[in-house]
């Protein structure tokens, strides 16, 4: 299935890192969605005459590799699980093929809007720099010394950005989260992000309607805690951990 997506990814116009920068949309709306593979690449052909592909190092698949942090307690977590707005998750991505490393800080604010803010991160023993405690800080309003690295979430991602509106989707597949003490994997599983200054309706949003694929979701970090920490109470995130299962599960039926 995965050599079927790239087949068709192959067949868009693809665009570059620099060409990009004029939607990097750091202030935004998300919209997420999850699917079976299965679903994957006729979806891609209905909207390549729409949309540009992301190609970086002459892939159009890229690794992410993200280090999550959070309090002791797991508050950022426990925040998002509460359903309270005026939320951060903390992290530190590294982007595999260009090896640029950033420290991020993503805030949702109680207006549903996504705000990112990032610094370059040069210490490869992905540690918190100088320049990251000050974006913590001066974001967050937290220290270092309060967080603590959690889990990893890994996967491959696909971007497509709209030939003509402010829009761009993100596709990641092949999702990997690890801990120290566990690790699993969501085989099967496609998780796509809607990521808009406005909500608007798009040519990729109407196919996702035509194709019967309903917005909804949980964070990759909250899925990845749920997953990888027995103990921890994720009541409200039971069924979108139940509709993922049975998401997955499809790969060996469809």
């Amino acid at each position: 299935m995965k050599n079927k997506v790239q087949e068709v990814l192959n067949s868009f116009e693809p665009i570059s890192l620099k060409e990009m920068d004029r939607v990097k949309l750091m202030d935004r709306t998300d919209r997420k969605y999850n699917f079976n593979i299965s679903l994957l690449p006729e979806l891609l052909k209905m909207v390549r005459d729409d949309y540009r592909a992301l190609e970086v190092e002459g892939t159009r698949m890229s690794r992410y590799e993200t280090l999550y942090y959070d309090t002791p307690e797991f508050d950022l977590f426990q925040n998002h699980h509460n359903g309270k707005m005026n939320r951060y998750k903390i992290r530190l991505r590294r982007y595999v093929e260009t090896k640029l490393t950033f420290f991020e800080v993503k805030f949702k604010n109680n207006k549903g809007r996504v705000i990112k803010k990032r610094v370059k991160n040069t210490n490869a023993e992905n540690s918190i720099t100088d320049n990251s405690r000050q974006l913590l800080e001066s974001v967050a309003g937290m220290t270092p010394e309060s967080i603590e690295p959690k889990l990893w979430v890994n996967y491959n991602r696909v971007t497509l950005v709209n030939n003509k509106q402010e829009e761009r989707i993100t596709i990641d597949l092949d999702l990997e989260v690890k801990n120290n003490e566990a690790e699993a994997d969501f085989t099967g599983l496609v998780i796509i992000e809607v990521k808009q200054a406005k909500v608007h309706e798009t040519p990729f949003v109407k196919c996702l309607k035509k194709m019967h694929i309903r917005k909804g979701g949980t964070s990759k970090y909250c899925l990845a805690v749920s997953k990888l920490i027995p103990d921890i109470k994720k009541n409200n995130f039971k069924p979108n951990i139940l509709a993922i299962q049975k998401i997955i599960d499809e790969t060996y039926t469809a």
